[in-house]
């Protein structure tokens, strides 16, 4: 893209008033937006308000160094970041059916033609050990079994979600898109610093929002809608009520996707999410087959096969504890064993990775995948 070009789009993306709907009629009426901006006030406002109209015939407040920026940013990972239009073959086909699609999307990392075909995994931005745990297996069976994750990069199920998908991808493929709700040139959280640059090398960063836009609270809904729109179906691992990602998973309804949601204990707040999805129709899922055949994505596939195998002799004290969280108290009524022999056993089921520690004295049993 040259600059003036860019100057254009970003003129007409920037103006303030006018707004997403306002530009595609603009595009639709006239063409690109360096015609759009060779109209004159009368001829515009045939289409949009006088007042937008005016607005976009003066530049932008700061245009300048906004575009600027913006020039520099593309210069600087030439081929890796790009601004991807409306008019551009990059621009995702499935953004193309919702009502509001973004004019313009900030992209880093690899083009948006090389997705797979997609799948949202969203959650709790403080999940369970077991919803941490499914949202990365989950992400890593679809992945290996050849889909693209998307999520929000979020702390909790979605970050968890994004190092799954990195894990199960082959080399060379989009293992996932990280849909953000600030400027590319800002990490949000930042403990995900480290996981956006590997997100950048083996999949892509996305954005409707220019460069400097800080974590504003109402960007995050706004992006949620991209999440589902880029993907073939959500998958919502553990939420709460009041959550984000129930606004995604309604997100995907609303645009006709299907929406999965795992089941979990009745008395975690982290499943009320999911289980109110499940009463309003969503799919319920116990395995990532679950979701392939559902999506009529893939055959049935060998790691889900050996993932579903007969596991070993099942062990006393985790049979005892069920999945709900549980105290210390509550399990030696249970067992019968001695704390000090108790608080080992338990110790080495936390080391084996089959057992977390929960705030307030806690334990809960993590299932394996």
């Amino acid at each position: 893209m040259e600059r003036e070009e860019l100057a254009a789009w970003l003129r007409l993306a920037l103006t303030p008033g006018l707004g997403s709907a306002a530009g595609r009629r603009l595009l639709k009426g006239f063409g690109l937006p360096g015609a759009i901006l060779a109209q004159d006030v009368a001829t515009l406002s045939q289409v949009v308000e006088r007042s937008a109209a005016q607005a976009l015939l003066a530049a932008p407040e700061r245009f300048e160094p906004q575009l600027e920026d913006t020039w520099r940013w593309l210069q600087q990972d030439t081929g890796r970041r790009a601004i991807v239009t409306l008019a551009d073959p990059d621009y995702p086909a499935s953004l193309l059916q919702m009502a509001d699609p973004p004019l313009l999307l900030y992209r880093q990392g690899l083009p948006l033609s090389a997705m797979r075909p997609a799948i949202a995994i969203v959650g709790s931005r403080n999940p369970t050990a077991q919803g941490l745990q499914n949202a990365r297996r989950f992400a890593r069976s679809l992945s290996e079994a050849g889909l693209t994750v998307v999520s929000g990069l979020a702390l909790g199920v979605d970050g968890a979600a994004h190092e799954g998908a990195l894990e199960g991808a082959p080399a060379g493929v989009l293992a996932t898109i990280a849909v953000v709700g600030t400027g590319l040139d800002r990490v949000y959280p930042r403990q995900h610093h480290e996981l956006a640059h590997r997100i950048a090398d083996s999949g892509t960063l996305l954005s409707e929002y220019p460069l400097g836009t800080p974590p504003r609270q109402d960007n995050f809904p706004r992006r949620n809608r991209l999440i589902a729109g880029l993907s073939q179906g959500t998958l919502v691992v553990e939420a709460a009520l009041q959550s984000g990602s129930l606004i995604t998973a309604r997100m995907a309804v609303e645009q006709g996707k299907e929406v999965f949601a795992i089941p979990g204990s009745i008395h975690s707040p982290q499943a009320r999410g999911c289980h109110a999805l499940l009463r309003e129709g969503a799919k319920l899922v116990e395995s990532a087959q679950d979701v392939l055949e559902e999506l009529r994505l893939a055959p049935r596939t060998p790691a889900a096969a050996m993932a579903e195998a007969p596991e070993g002799e099942p062990d006393p004290l985790l049979e005892a504890m069920g999945f709900d969280p549980v105290t210390l108290d509550a399990l030696i009524a249970r067992t019968g064993i001695p704390a000090p022999k108790l608080q080992a056993q338990l110790l080495e089921l936390e080391l084996a990775g089959h057992v977390a520690r929960l705030p307030g004295g806690l334990f809960q049993r993590v299932a394996s995948a």
